[in-house]
């Protein structure tokens, strides 16, 4: 044996036990809801440990739909059809529910542990039975999430939530067919967001652009733009971009 070989023991590509910190384990997160009259008042929400679909944190644009969702519970979730796209951990959904939508679809990738999450988050609050998870990916058939609609609903939502999912830009024009093609009449499309990366937020707003042109056709109303704590710690030039949360609803 030579003296390279005598070095590594055998185990030339082995990472030592030290050589990098574990991965992160599945967390739990509080939500206070807002409203005085909400029940439950907090949602304890399982997180995944990571995950590089972003379904390991409580997005502040989730935080933001969940309060808004309260605050006009009757106009836009009571006895209403509601889809939520890319949901992470489910809080909006869960909201949601508990505020008497008559049927809420949840959907999120495919991925086996973050669907499995998000089921295990909404079983916990699914009070009025009124909450289902599926796995989807933006642009495909619509199936397996239209089935969960009655009869009388034409396979038609009154309410689509997209919170912080236009960070994916190559995803722009799946997100909004989707939307068009299961937007009820008179219904409405939620869009929150935050821009994590300032550098590219006239390509985050380029959505609301491509939205107004064919084959679309969705009208933009602004709803609000509030400036909360940035998600995360990066250089303090980009703060004031990073901790605003844009919200705007789309219709046809």
């Amino acid at each position: 044996m030579s003296d390279n070989e005598s070095l590594f023991d055998n185990n030339l590509f082995e990472e030592p036990e030290d050589f990098r910190p574990p991965p992160p384990q599945e967390h739990f997160t509080k939500y206070e809801r807002k409203s005085e009259t909400a029940d439950p008042k907090e949602i304890q929400l399982k997180l995944i440990g990571s995950s590089p679909l972003w379904g390991h944190l409580l997005w502040n644009a989730g935080i933001y739909t969940a309060n808004h969702l309260d605050t006009f519970a009757k106009e836009i979730c009571e006895g209403k059809n509601i889809l939520e796209l890319g949901a992470a951990a489910g809080l909006p959904s869960i909201i949601a529910g508990l505020n008497k939508a008559n049927k809420v679809v949840c959907t999120d990738y495919p991925d086996l542990e973050l669907i499995n999450n998000i089921k295990d988050n909404v079983a916990k609050y699914n009070k009025h039975n009124n909450v289902v998870v599926e796995g989807y990916i933006w642009g495909n058939e619509y199936d397996d999430i239209v089935k969960h609609l009655p009869a009388t609903a034409e396979n038609k939502f009154d309410l689509i939530i997209m919170s912080d999912l236009v960070f994916n830009h190559t995803e722009h024009h799946k997100l909004l067919k989707t939307g068009k093609d299961l937007l009820a009449k008179g219904g409405k499309i939620l869009v929150v967001f935050s821009p994590h990366r300032p550098w590219l937020l006239q390509d985050d707003l380029q959505f609301f652009e491509t939205c107004k042109e064919e084959p679309y056709g969705f009208k933009v109303e602004k709803i609000d733009l509030v400036n909360w704590k940035p998600m995360f710690d990066e250089d303090e030039e980009t703060v004031e971009i990073r901790s605003r949360v844009y919200s705007f609803y789309l219709t046809l």
